[in-house]
């Protein structure tokens, strides 16, 4: 089978668009939930806090599981327990089992991330692997852009309960192909042809090019390397960004231009159109770069700072945006910088370690980075005085992008494979 690495990360992303519709459904419906059982926006947030948690929790666990039992199984598992969850929604009566089943759902759905950076690194050569990264991210983005009109359309037909189960069948229908598939890496796989295998393989730059043994640092070991700690402040700082609108969008919609779930479900995806170019975008421009003769370093750290150029300046002017058209407008860009920095951020797990170390350091950076985003959603409701005044939200937004990029251009230092008892460079490599 020509080509089975892009029907490997075709199949992931599919995934991730599950995903997405699964995890954004509640916020699309809560104005109808809320309705039908009493509750408020401080409802919403407490929920979303310990979707998050176990969310934070589900992605250290689960980077450990997938370099323990491989991409394959790994992937079944997470599927499998967030799609369960999903369905059990439709049982919810109260805050309280809300929270129970989005425990459940956060822990299961955790799984995707790890699991696709991790096959990322096995698939794909180097100068590939941001332009594969960028794929998987717009799965999250046509997630959001999908889930929007199919819940709204599912909800007006089926009311919110039975959307709930309906969305759930779509987890169980990808394990199939899932399945058949994916049988192996590329190394056993029995499909792969010998130049693509050859192509994979030679492109694996996280492991030694001077025949030493290949690194694989124990949990001390690979958070005692401040290219790790550049990874991981980098998630924390950026990821609230991208949660802020997966959680608040159609609420801040409904609470500034008094959208119903009908007129959120017709224009809650256009910003994520924007994710998703940004996606593609920041993939493709970092390999172009190498191919131009950029190096890792050069050509990652340019991505990303494009990223928060785009991000920082569209954030600072939707604190005045006064129409829903200025507002999603600003938005789009917002989240085409944003995908375009974190899949250059999600690589770097790659470039530094080898496939065994990957899902582990992707899994734990993005835990970390949820501690922020739990944070952000918690705050949300106050400082936007229970959704009645919105600058400061956008604000908050913009204060994290110089954190981070200063995480990722500085704290790492030079983009390269780390080896065992690598010595610290000088500042000055740091920064070429």
């Amino acid at each position: 089978m020509k080509n089975l690495r892009w029907a490997i990360v075709s199949l992931v992303a599919i995934a991730t668009i599950i995903n997405y519709i699964d995890r954004t459904a509640l916020s699309v419906m809560w104005p109808g939930i809320a309705d039908d059982l009493g509750m408020d926006s401080h409802d919403y947030a407490n929920i979303m806090s310990v979707f998050l948690i176990a969310y934070a929790v589900g992605q250290a666990v689960f980077g450990r599981v997938f370099d323990a039992v491989g991409t394959r199984i790994g992937f079944m598992l997470s599927i499998v327990v967030w799609s369960i969850s999903i369905a059990l929604h439709a049982l919810a009566t109260s805050v309280a089992s809300f929270s129970i089943f989005r425990i459940l759902l956060g822990f299961g759905e955790a799984g995707n991330w790890p699991g696709a950076t991790k096959a990322n690194a096995e698939w794909f050569p180097a100068k590939e692997r941001a332009l594969a990264q960028g794929i998987f991210g717009a799965g999250a983005s046509a997630g959001s852009i999908i889930a929007p009109p199919l819940v709204a359309f599912l909800y007006a037909f089926l009311g919110w309960q039975a959307t709930f189960v309906v969305i759930a069948l779509l987890g169980f229908v990808w394990l199939v192909p899932w399945l058949i598939i994916y049988k192996s890496g590329p190394e056993a796989h029995p499909w792969i042809t010998q130049e693509e295998r050859e192509l994979i393989l030679s492109g694996q730059i996280a492991k030694s090019s001077e025949n030493q043994d290949e690194y694989v640092p124990t949990l001390p070991e690979l958070l005692s390397h401040r290219q790790s700690w550049s990874v991981i402040l980098g998630r924390f700082f950026i990821e609230p960004i991208w949660w802020l609108f997966v959680a608040w969008l159609p609420l801040y919609l409904n609470d500034k231009f008094g959208f119903d779930v009908k007129a959120i479900g017709a224009s809650a995806w256009i910003p994520y159109c924007g994710a998703a170019a940004g996606a593609l975008f920041g993939g493709w421009l970092s390999g172009r770069l190498m191919n131009a003769g950029w190096s890792v370093n050069k050509s990652r750290k340019f991505a990303v700072l494009v990223g928060g150029v785009c991000m920082l300046p569209a954030l600072l002017a939707t604190t005045v945006a006064s129409t829903p058209a200025a507002a999603l407008a600003l938005i789009t860009v917002i989240l085409f910088g944003f995908q375009a920095a974190i899949n250059n951020i999600q690589t770097l797990p790659s470039d530094y370690f080898s496939g065994k170390s990957v899902a582990s350091l992707a899994g734990i950076s993005g835990a970390v980075g949820v501690i922020s985003v739990i944070t952000a959603i918690q705050l949300v409701p106050i400082i936007t005085n229970d959704g009645t005044y919105y600058p400061p939200f956008f604000i908050l937004g913009a204060s994290l992008v110089p954190l981070m990029l200063i995480s990722v251009l500085f704290v790492g230092g030079r983009i390269a494979p780390v080896r065992s008892k690598q010595k610290n460079k000088p500042f000055a490599e740091m920064v070429r």
